[in-house]
């Protein structure tokens, strides 16, 4: 049976669920997500997995993200596991591209997929992200330039560009 290894991480005032399994960081809760929507999660998308609560072992991964807060990185080099369809991780492989500080929107990712026609598909696929922030799904916008569907809510997605946009 596997292992998910879990811990808290708090950044100002929002307290993220972050997880990992042997591959690296698989989850980023929207803040203040309830620990039983946390574990839902987990037992829908790894069903056959033992989740421990584990500190220590995330130490690296709220380093890093607090490093990113601090504004002390601008990519993050802590390896993912997504769990998802092949198109889901061609899209998260694609948000990842995108370079800190810029945005772009549904239709831009579209295109490096090399699928034009799937807008509405990349932005369910955007939307299914499980690892916020470190997937940085915050950098797309719409085709207009306005803020968009969010995960963690668009005041969360204008927070985390504002952070982004003072370096």
């Amino acid at each position: 049976m596997e292992t998910i290894e879990w811990a808290v991480f708090t950044y100002d005032t929002w307290n993220f669920y972050i997880a990992k399994n042997d591959q690296g960081l698989c989850y980023v809760s929207v803040p203040d997500e309830s620990f039983d929507e946390f574990i839902l999660y987990m037992e829908k998308k790894y069903p056959k997995t033992d989740v421990v609560e584990n500190e220590t072992a995330l130490l690296p991964y709220k380093e890093e993200l607090t490093n990113y807060f601090a504004g002390k990185i601008t990519q993050f080099m802590m390896p993912v596991s997504w769990s998802g369809t092949e198109f889901q991780k061609l899209v998260w492989q694609a948000l990842q591209k995108i370079p800190f500080g810029e945005t772009c929107t549904y239709s831009d990712i579209a295109e490096k997929i090399n699928r034009p026609k799937s807008v509405r598909a990349v932005g369910t696929a955007i939307g299914a992200n499980p690892i916020l922030i470190v997937v940085p799904c915050h950098r797309v916008i719409g085709k207009n330039g306005k803020l968009t569907g969010f995960r963690g809510g668009l005041e969360m997605k204008k927070k985390l560009l504002e952070i982004e946009e003072k370096r």
